[in-house]
């Protein structure tokens, strides 16, 4: 008998993988992330596969995928503030904090802090990485 009730299974990849340009490991990113930051996501095919979201500011690939498609900074539509490393690259995209801003203000930072503590965030669609922004602030 035929199950097609049920959910699909969800496929696993790679937690992470290398950037076909680069060579570097990078970590995954979720396709949802993805489309909220290709320019004219509606106009793109993006293959049932795992992709990932290189960080190296030296590259000009944002995402790729296990099948080695690119997407470039050009084919983005956010400024992606770990690629563009200056006072005015934004460093939280929830709540729109420029590196320089963070540099200002340790208020800033702890603000962010109690917002991520208590789920007022949108780090998952926000950031181009998909990834909480914290780790990204100015040491101080």
């Amino acid at each position: 008998m035929s199950d097609c009730c049920s959910s699909q299974h969800k496929k696993t990849y790679p937690t992470s993988y290398h950037c076909p340009v680069n060579g570097k490991k990078y970590s995954s990113v979720k396709t949802r992330t993805m489309l909220h930051h290709l320019k004219a996501p509606w106009n793109r095919t993006l293959n049932s596969q795992g992709y990932y979201f290189c960080s190296d500011p030296d590259c000009e690939v944002v995402y790729f995928g296990l099948d080695n498609s690119t997407f470039n900074q050009s084919e983005i539509r956010t400024s992606v503030g770990l690629k563009k490393h200056g006072k005015h690259s934004t460093v939280c995209y929830c709540f729109g904090v420029s590196q320089k801003l963070a540099n200002e203000s340790q208020e800033v930072k702890q603000f962010v802090i109690e917002q991520t503590q208590t789920a007022n965030c949108s780090c998952e669609i926000t950031n181009p990485s998909g990834r909480c922004c914290l780790k990204d602030f100015p040491k101080h």
